[in-house]
């Protein structure tokens, strides 16, 4: 199971109209982007799922024009390049032969993004493309564009086939999350907790994921309460392989499930899955190292409503202060949004695990604490350290 925006992500991106709106209409075959000959007339990102042949669903995100002006677009020109710092994909218009600045500011950002980038020659009836000029691009920029024009339906499924040998297959093909660890006929346990910041009637979207990945390998799951755990495992005919649990049980867990049976997370199976375990495991010692004054800041990537047992707003904060004894402060960003703080004020982040985001988004937003030197680390990880159980949290995946 994915949530949605686990998809991967092709931004369109480029000038004031240059048909940014009339492309992604053109390739999902419907209206869902505003189309207008005034200037300016996509001012958010939009966006539109639809299935690709040979990767599944994929999400087209259509963006403000790069060169827009006044105080508004500034704002949106930010919000458009924010965009692109996520997208597993970019393309880049280009028409009337005009390849300056602003093209290049993006084929720059998709560089420093590490993200592939398509470049196509757009409104090509209207302005037809000088050979001289794609030469010059190609020259410069290392892609040749792709000429088209969105009233042409002969170009759709060129462009189609185009998009998919350049979207990284990491974006929509995802290993096992426990495939390396369990085997056909192991017993998994996951332990669901439930309280009162459990979604009503249905299991959080980690669990579904676990859940879906054991079946997947062929393996036996078994889910019970932290509080049904001990009777469950009594039942076993077996011992279990591993034993899931939620992080915030991570105490009582760890006291019920015995030493010799592999114990974890689910917020660190999700960790590794998303490729920067390593950075977490370098970040999460820095805990130790924490002083009066420090700042931390906890990265949540889902927006959800707020309880008094919320594990990022209330535990996280409480557990840190109670095992350094320092005086700390935290600051709590949900989604994608920006900081209202420097990322230099901070002594440490730690990022939730991640369940409803892209790997290319999650990396996107640790990469500028990362290259500043910040230790990072994440939900699952640190509440393992802080229960003193680190080394048996991460113990599976070094077995």
């Amino acid at each position: 199971m994915k949530g949605n925006e686990q998809k991967p992500r092709i931004g369109i991106f480029g000038r004031r109209n240059y048909g940014k709106s009339s492309l992604i209409n053109y390739l999902t075959g419907q209206d869902v982007a505003i189309v207008s000959d005034v200037a300016g007339a996509t001012t958010d990102p939009v966006r539109k799922t639809m299935e690709l042949h040979g990767v599944g669903p994929v999400v087209w995100i259509d963006t403000a024009g790069i060169d827009d002006t006044g105080e508004l677009g500034v704002l949106r020109v930010e919000k458009t390049f924010a965009e692109l710092r996520q997208v597993d994909l970019a393309i880049i218009l280009v028409s009337k032969n005009i390849f300056e600045e602003p093209e290049q500011r993006l084929v720059d950002a998709c560089r420093d993004a590490k993200a592939p980038f398509l470049l196509l020659y757009a409104l090509s009836d209207i302005n037809p493309p000088d050979n001289h000029f794609l030469s010059e691009v190609e020259g410069r920029v290392g892609v040749k564009p792709f000429v088209f024009n969105v009233n042409c339906p002969v170009f759709r499924q060129p462009l189609l086939d185009k998009v998919l040998v350049s979207l990284p297959e990491s974006a929509y093909r995802h290993a096992s999350l426990l495939g390396d660890i369990i085997s056909r006929g192991d017993r998994v346990v996951m332990v669901t907790p439930i309280d009162s910041a459990a979604p009503e009637g249905r299991m959080i979207l980690p669990q579904v994921q676990v859940l879906r990945d054991i079946l997947d390998n062929d393996a036996i799951a078994v889910v019970c309460k932290e509080t049904e755990l001990s009777k469950t495992l009594q039942s076993l005919a077996e011992v279990p392989r591993l034993v899931v649990t939620d992080s915030q049980a991570f105490d009582y867990v760890s006291k019920t499930v015995p030493d010799e049976v592999p114990l974890t997370s689910f917020s660190i199976v999700l960790a590794r899955a998303k490729g920067l375990f390593d950075d977490y495991m370098k970040g999460t010692p820095a805990i130790d190292s924490l002083k009066d004054g420090d700042r931390i800041l906890l990265l949540e990537s889902c927006t959800h409503n707020v309880t008094c047992e919320d594990i990022g707003r209330v535990k996280l904060p409480r557990l840190l202060s109670k095992y350094t004894g320092k005086n700390l402060s935290f600051d709590i960003v949900a989604g994608l949004s920006t900081l209202e703080r420097p990322l230099q004020d901070y002594a440490l982040v730690i990022q939730c695990g991640g369940c409803v985001v892209t790997p290319k988004q999650l990396a996107s937003r640790l990469a500028p604490a990362i290259a500043a030197g910040i230790p990072v680390s994440n939900y699952g990880l640190a509440l393992a350290y802080l229960n003193g159980i680190y080394h048996r949290a991460i113990s599976p995946f070094s077995l």
